[in-house]
């Protein structure tokens, strides 16, 4: 089961989710991509955010960097048949990751909904160690 954990502002707890583990609304994903991915799954049919969930994907699409405010490096993950991802990995807190389209990614983050597939950021170590922070892992080296 992936675990998750959800933020205390706000104010959703796992029982939030957990109904929802048994409704796939009738959408068809490989069981990997379902046992992996099933949080994130059921977050964007249940229309969920501000859930930290586990995850992989493959990377479809790299964006340019948002540079206004903290930057960002930004870039779109498939992480079922009918759900894309758009990362934006803050990479004043972490170091940039050399992706190239097509590789495969394990990450960590906050799961915000949209009706696109949703947005995953907090990919990254908390600086004031409040939280746990998020992660992305590429070819075997973990940034955060």
């Amino acid at each position: 089961m992936v675990l998750f954990t959800a933020l205390v502002a706000c104010k959703q707890t796992a029982s939030d989710i957990v109904g929802y583990e048994e409704q796939v609304n009738n959408q068809t994903v490989t069981g990997v991509e379902q046992s992996e991915n099933s949080a994130l799954i059921q977050a964007f049919q249940g229309k969920k955010s501000n859930l930290f969930v586990e995850g992989s994907g493959v990377v479809k699409k790299l964006l340019p960097e948002d540079n206004k405010g903290s930057r960002h490096q930004k870039f779109l993950v498939t992480i079922s048949d009918k759900q894309t991802l758009l990362f934006a990995h803050n990479i004043d807190l972490s170091k940039s990751i050399p992706l190239a389209v097509g590789d495969t990614i394990e990450f960590r983050g906050e799961y915000v909904y949209n009706p696109k597939g949703g947005v995953m950021h907090w990919t990254h170590h908390d600086p004031q160690a409040k939280i746990e922070g998020g992660w992305i892992k590429h070819n075997g080296q973990i940034y955060q």
